[in-house]
């Protein structure tokens, strides 16, 4: 049974509850850093959107429906950028519920009440995001927009996240065979969240602005900030906390040159690699055979700049392409880079896998020495 959806004055009362514990040390060492945005914190095993499950989304998908009804947002390109509040359906976290969890899903979309399609859209993001931190969820290539609200909800509930979940979804064609749709569909995306991100930075807060980015997210997220940088300066970029690019679907040169306009704000991106990525070997070939920078060796990754968690012993499955969703040591990558705010105290990440079976050491340590 759905939860009684919030009131727009509810979710306004969870600024009081926006606050951020100390969370949990790096396994490498690295000392994190504490969220300070509010005066009460959560338990560390309850998220924000657990309590208030409120999903701000910004799109360039085109709107369905007025009132908007399912899918609420489809496939094709719609005029500008538009915002909805989401509701979402909490999991049942009853023993029954998790059993059943694994037939019928977990997080689900409630309602859509209303979406503002235009100029004010960006605006209407911001202002909702009370100024609080925000950790926007930027998807990758097939995607429906229920799909990537879902893996939205369950990034931002799997790390316990104590802030504003949002996300910015584009349109994808969610089909196998339409990965050049999609590419250019998330690079027309650009300006949009080129204007979502200068929204949030112009407001007067302390709060941090998080991105996660998946697969051919990765892309439109660079491209984003690169220019971000380039018009907005340091006013804007250093409101940016952390910038995880999980699986990053981009030709390996291409994202050399990006990192590179980047400048000192390299040091605000982490990336979660893996050399058996199924699914960047498939987008490489497609590419002519260029490496995708996600399933780049770790020493090239390193060498540009950016933090770097290799995943590869983590996957066990056949694509290993959204680790970040489903293994909890890849998702404390995640969480410890949020914690650090883009502070660039610790340059290295490490991943102990767990010990085998029937004992002995681990099967190595998944990125450098500390």
């Amino acid at each position: 049974m759905l939860r009684q959806p919030p009131t727009r004055r509810a979710f306004v009362r969870l600024g009081a509850l926006g606050g951020a514990a100390v969370l949990a040390p790096s396994l490498g060492g690295c000392v994190t850093d504490s969220l300070s945005t509010g005066t009460v914190a959560l338990p560390e095993r309850q998220s924000a959107l657990d309590v208030m499950p409120v999903l701000l989304v910004a799109t360039t998908r085109k709107p369905v429906g007025s009132p908007p009804k399912p899918p609420y947002f489809n496939a094709e390109r719609g005029r500008g950028l538009s915002f909805a509040e989401v509701r979402l359906s909490p999991p049942d976290r009853s023993l029954l519920g998790k059993v059943s969890s694994v037939i019928s899903g977990d997080w689900t979309i409630g309602a859509v009440p209303k979406v503002e399609t235009g100029p004010g859209a960006a605006n209407a993001f911001a202002e909702a995001a009370l100024g609080r931190d925000v950790l926007i969820y930027v998807h990758g290539y097939r995607e429906s927009f229920e799909s990537a609200a879902v893996s939205a909800a369950r990034l931002s509930d799997g790390i316990r996240f104590r802030g504003v979940s949002g996300l910015f979804t584009w349109p994808s064609a969610a089909a196998t065979f339409d990965y050049g749709y999609d590419r250019e569909s998330a690079l027309w995306s650009r300006d949009a969240f080129e204007d979502l991100l200068k929204a949030l930075a112009a407001t007067q807060s302390a709060g941090r602005i998080n991105i996660v980015a998946h697969s051919m997210g990765t892309l439109l997220t660079l491209e984003t900030l690169r220019m971000l940088r380039a018009e907005a300066g340091d006013a804007a970029m250093n409101r940016i906390g952390a910038v995880v690019l999980a699986a990053p679907d981009i030709d390996i040169d291409l994202f050399t040159g990006s990192v590179a306009k980047l400048g000192a704000d390299v040091y605000k991106i982490t990336v979660i690699s893996s050399t058996n990525d199924r699914a960047l070997e498939l987008s490489g070939a497609i590419a002519g055979g260029v490496v995708r920078a996600g399933a780049a060796d770790r020493d090239r990754l390193e060498a540009l700049g950016v933090r770097v968690a290799d995943a590869s012993d983590y996957g066990g499955g056949l694509i290993n392409h959204d680790l970040f969703l489903s293994n909890p040591e890849v998702q404390g990558v995640v969480k410890r880079a949020i914690s650090r705010g883009g502070s660039g105290a610790c340059a290295r990440i490490v991943l102990r896998p767990p010990r085998p079976r029937g004992g002995g050491r681990p099967p190595g340590l998944i990125g450098p020495d500390p």
